[in-house]
């Protein structure tokens, strides 16, 4: 017996739809899960939340043209296209606007001032006390009075100053304390 394979290229490259719905949907699904992910500020890692978001929604998209989900490849194209243009769009909108940098980058959150840990602000942001202790440990901070300040920043790392020379009043106190 004898396979013969042959290959429908106008079903894989042609759209089954509206290349401007897929525009349309791609567009609703960026801003939409980026400005809930905004509602919630952010979490600590690595990477900012809308790197995390296009990372996501361009895996989904490629995947969904590529296992036939779409009924061409075209669509999943436009799909990732989309996606790409509107994290550019919004990152050159943030370098030209400070309104625009305020609303998508929000200003670094203070956790520790003076050796002293701003609660308040762990609790609005969900952080416990051992977590922010855990991420002065890994920055090599054994005690909250050794900081001078500890911000979390708007890609969800926390920067840690340290004093200098003059000891604080508190720096005696272990970190757990």
């Amino acid at each position: 017996m004898h396979t013969t394979w042959s290959i429908d290229w106008r079903a894989i490259l042609v759209p089954s739809g509206s290349i401007l719905e897929l525009v349309v949907r791609g567009s609703l699904m960026y801003l939409l899960i980026l400005a809930a992910l905004r509602m919630f500020r952010r979490n600590a890692g690595s990477l900012a939340v809308s790197d995390v978001l296009v990372i996501v929604l361009i895996a989904d998209a490629a995947q969904n043209g590529m296992a036939g989900e779409y009924r061409s490849l075209t669509e999943g194209v436009v799909l990732v296209a989309t996606i790409f243009i509107w994290s550019y769009a919004l990152d050159w909108l943030a370098y030209h606007s400070s309104v625009a940098a305020r609303i998508l980058h929000p200003p670094p959150l203070l956790l520790i001032e003076n050796g002293r840990i701003q609660r308040r602000n762990l609790r609005m942001e969900l952080i416990s006390r051992e977590d922010l202790l855990e991420q002065l440990r890994e920055q090599g901070v054994d005690k909250v009075g050794d900081v001078k300040r500890c911000c979390l920043e708007s890609d969800g790392r926390m920067s840690v100053i340290k004093f200098e020379g003059e000891p604080s009043p508190r720096r005696d106190r272990p970190a757990g304390a």
